[in-house]
């Protein structure tokens, strides 16, 4: 149990709890204005320095970290389990990262006489609250201490009072399940799974979506398009393995090359020179053959008609032209067949050339075509390394991707798999939750009676497992909170009587914003009944006027109203300022 909450500032107006049912009042003064409010008197402050005392993380918008408590110190004193003596809890706004604690109850068992107060860090705190009030075996397990406690003494800024399942607003149903089963005494392995595949599908979404961006999904993928692409680069990758293992290295590779691009450069130029010889050979062939010796006979029939007799010097002169022209002839003919000669001579010979240049020119060719150079080759292997690694990546991608597109089934098939082990579970505990839905089912008819029809059910779906509190109501937000009032009482008793959850619970007075009276009243007196019973403590923050109303429907509340009396003065609130 709680037993009080101070401070270093001697303005601090000291909190004493006692056992049972506790009610911290704001009031109303005689010298109250219009403009006063009770709003600021330190009602939700003081669940927000018990959450500061047991372990919250620091957090710049908490009460604690303003500008106002900075430099304060806080101390809370309570009961610990297997402990004669109390733990008193000092932290400072100035060191929130350490705790002091005195008794050192982070070691495993008690020190004895000589067990002094020893700083400790938040980590440590909290884990020694996960393993004594809560009963955690272990480190690092599925559930959280800080948000077991969260279930004691809910939040109103954190969203503590939206539903009866949860204790802030973004707190993930999984997570919230989780510890709800720990605190009723089922298979909390069992709703971790629960958690384990609501991530898995989350990611797999997260994958899905990323494979359909063309950026992302060249990373992720889908298989069909990874399998043909696969195809062609095992394609070309087995092509350029056929390549080096027939390739061979050539030496003198660059001369080889030099010389064979010579020969074919004089080879096209014995070409050209053949044409023109060929040429000149048909032209001097077809002279030959038009070379006669000139003939002179006709001159001596025209000068018989023309009756004119030729002398014998003009006989003798042509006599000497004739063979002047006869020795012209026989010379041209002799230098046309020397020079006939000399280009077939000449052909011939090029010929023999071009066949020569051309035999060396093939076996270069052939000796280039058979293998090639050394950066050649390494090239080859530089581009096939490549390939296969690409390969590699592409293989790596198309399981995954395959593993994507199956995971869905998988995840289907482990959902209905954890389905049915958590009802064969649920069977085996069924003592345990039919006490707690009859411990809900009769305080929620102590308030309301039997004209209401509460429940609350312990079901295992495909998603998560389902804990669900109900009373039949109109949508009111006064029942909606008595619902909240409810729940937390019965998985604070559930809890207390199996040794996984404290002896105490906290309510803010925003939890009975809405309430009709005669609920207020009812919730009030049965907590009072309950904690006694059940050798636990209730804190609970209340208007003064909101008291009233229960005090007006028999409710006797002086015996459990504690000090200090809060209100709406300067100085009335819990701090001695406002701030």
């Amino acid at each position: 149990m709680l037993h009080s909450l101070t401070s270093d500032d001697d303005r601090f107006r000291t909190i004493r709890f006692g056992t049972g049912l506790n009610l911290l009042v704001a009031e109303r003064t005689d010298a109250s204005t219009d403009t006063d409010s009770r709003n600021g008197a330190g009602k939700s402050s003081m669940v927000e320095l018990l959450h500061f005392l047991l372990g919250a993380r620091n957090e710049p918008k908490a009460v604690w970290a303003g500008e106002k408590l900075r430099d304060h110190t806080f101390r809370l004193k309570l009961d610990w389990p297997g402990r004669p003596e109390t733990l008193t809890v000092t932290r400072s706004t100035t060191r929130p990262n350490r705790v002091t604690l005195d008794p050192d109850i982070t070691r495993s068992s008690p020190g004895g006489l000589f067990e002094h107060a020893a700083e400790v860090s938040t980590k440590d705190w909290q884990w020694a609250m996960e393993r004594d009030l809560y009963g955690v075996d272990s480190e690092g397990a599925e559930v959280s201490g800080r948000t077991l406690l969260s279930f004691a003494i809910r939040r109103v800024d954190a969203g503590g009072f939206l539903e009866p399942t949860r204790t802030f607003a973004q707190q993930s149903p999984h997570d919230a399940m989780v510890n709800l089963c720990h605190l009723f005494g089922l298979d909390v392995g069992l709703a971790a799974r629960y958690r384990l595949l609501s991530n898995q599908e989350a990611t797999r979404k997260k994958l899905v979506e990323a494979a359909k961006d063309p950026v992302w999904g060249k990373i992720v993928g889908r298989s069909a398009e990874l399998r043909g692409e696969i195809g062609a680069i095992e394609q070309r990758v087995s092509e350029l393995e056929h390549q080096i293992a027939s390739f061979q290295v050539v030496p003198e590779y660059e001369n080889i090359r030099r010389e064979a691009d010579e020969l074919d450069r004089r080879i096209r130029s014995l070409r050209a020179s053949e044409a023109v010889d060929r040429r000149n050979l048909q032209d001097m062939e077809q002279s030959v053959d038009e070379v006669a010796e000139p003939d002179d006979r006709y001159l001596e029939s025209a000068y018989k008609q023309l009756n004119l007799i030729l002398g014998q010097e003009v006989r003798r002169r042509f006599d000497d032209v004739r063979a002047f022209h006869e020795t012209v002839v026989r010379n041209r003919e002799k230098q046309l067949h020397e020079e006939i000669s000399r280009l077939r001579r000449l052909l011939e010979e090029r010929t023999r050339t071009r066949t020569r240049l051309g035999e060396r020119q093939a076996a270069l060719l052939h000796t280039l075509n058979s293998g090639g150079a050394l950066d050649a080759l390494n090239s080859l292997q530089y581009a096939l390394a490549r390939e296969q690694a690409h390969l590699e990546s592409l293989r790596h991608r198309f399981q995954a991707a395959q593993a994507l597109e199956a995971s869905r089934r998988e995840i289907e098939a482990k959902r209905l798999e954890l389905e049915q082990e958590m009802v064969t579970d649920l069977e085996d505990r069924d003592t345990i939750t039919f006490e707690a839905s009859s411990l809900f089912n009769t305080y929620a008819r102590r308030l309301y009676g039997d004209g209401k029809n509460p429940y609350l059910t312990f079901s295992p779906g495909k998603q998560r497992m389902q804990i669900e509190p109900k009373i039949e109501d109109d949508g009111s937000r006064g029942i909606h909170n008595m619902v909240i009032f409810c729940f937390d009482l019965t998985a604070a008793v559930i809890a207390h009587r199996a040794g996984r959850g404290p002896d105490f619970l906290v309510h803010d007075s925003h939890l009975y914003d809405g309430v009709d009276e005669r609920q207020v009243a009812r919730a009030l007196q049965l907590a009072a009944e309950v904690t006694e019973t059940e050798r636990m403590q209730y804190i609970v923050t209340m208007n003064s006027d909101d008291l009233n109303k229960a005090v007006s429907m028999g409710f006797e509340a002086n015996p459990y109203i504690i000090e200090p009396h809060l209100t709406d003065q300067p100085d009335g609130g819990l701090f001695g300022f406002r701030f």
